[in-house]
């Protein structure tokens, strides 16, 4: 396909060989024909909320949940919601059928807008840009050992600020943490806060296994609601064959631990195979996590 040729269809070419169309203020564009404004607040001050939803076979995971992730953050830093709840279903759903991605993930981003001068107050009578594209993920697993991808992580002290909570785009704190873990030669970060209690990794929520009971850090300001994390603990806590925990986990724990994992929209419960270089567990990945994903691959569209 020629430039041109790109243009007229509204695609783009990406390094993946496949076509990608993104959405921008309510228009679909080829993603690297798409523009956005050196003033709006979110490239200058990081001033906006993202979401990340997957899917599979163009069907949202978690879509409710999503949404009222999104509209939570939003509030929080006072961004009024430019959609409703059935405007975004039917955005989102027409950008996964203008693509041609089985399995995606849709990074949706909403910045407070552009404005005129660069200050820090907020401006008014401004209006929120809207930004979304679809990128491949993996396809979804039932559990299979065989095809579970785990990953080493070392550990670190949490340095973010004090917020976690809002998943803002301002991720520095997080990109830096992230490259922590890679420049010590592993996948993820497992961070502790200044009383060595676990709050979660550079990208992932954070489970423990423990003579089988499950055990995740309980959600406060220094860790992300995660929609993959908060979506297992409502399985497992409707289902009577689990005990799983929402609580303070301490350093000596997670290193004791059976199992480790770690939990996202893109990787949904993935195995931790090493902790700082010592393996986790008698194997990975392990049995209950076995259990864990067959459980959320039955029930991901259900919740």
């Amino acid at each position: 396909m020629t430039t041109s040729e790109s243009h007229q269809t509204g695609k783009t070419p990406l390094a993946t060989g496949i076509e990608t169309t993104a959405l921008l203020n309510g228009d679909f564009v080829g993603l690297e024909a798409a523009r956005i404004s050196p003033m709006d607040r979110g490239f200058l001050f990081g001033d906006g909320i993202y979401e990340v939803i997957p899917s599979y076979n163009r069907k949202l995971v978690g879509f409710e949940r999503h949404l009222e992730r999104l509209n939570d953050g939003l509030n929080a830093i006072g961004i009024a919601n430019p959609h409703s709840d059935t405007d975004w279903h039917t955005l989102l759903t027409q950008l996964l059928s203008r693509n041609e991605f089985t399995s995606a993930g849709i990074y949706l981003q909403v910045t407070r807008g552009v404005s005129s001068q660069r200050a820090h107050r907020f401006p008014e009578g401004v209006t929120p840009t809207v930004f979304a594209y679809p990128f491949p993920i993996n396809a979804p697993n039932d559990g299979n050992p065989a095809t579970a991808k785990a990953f080493s992580v070392v550990t670190g002290i949490d340095q973010r600020w004090k917020r976690c909570h809002i998943k803002s785009v301002a991720l520095l704190g997080n990109v830096l943490h992230m490259m922590e873990g890679v420049d010590a030669g592993a996948e993820e970060i497992l961070l502790f806060n200044d009383r060595d209690q676990l709050t979660e990794a550079a990208a992932c929520n954070v489970f423990i296994v423990k003579d089988k009971v499950v055990a995740t850090p309980a959600l406060d300001q220094e860790k992300l609601p995660g929609i993959t994390r908060n979506m297992l603990v409502d399985m497992m806590r409707d289902s009577a064959d689990w005990v799983v925990e929402e609580r303070a986990i301490s350093r000596a724990e997670v290193l004791a631990a059976d199992e480790v994992w770690l939990t996202s929209s893109t990787k949904e419960i993935a195995p931790v195979s090493t902790i700082d270089g010592k393996p986790v567990g008698a194997k990975c990945p392990g049995d209950v996590w076995m259990q864990a994903q067959a459980l959320f691959a039955t029930n991901r569209f259900k919740y």
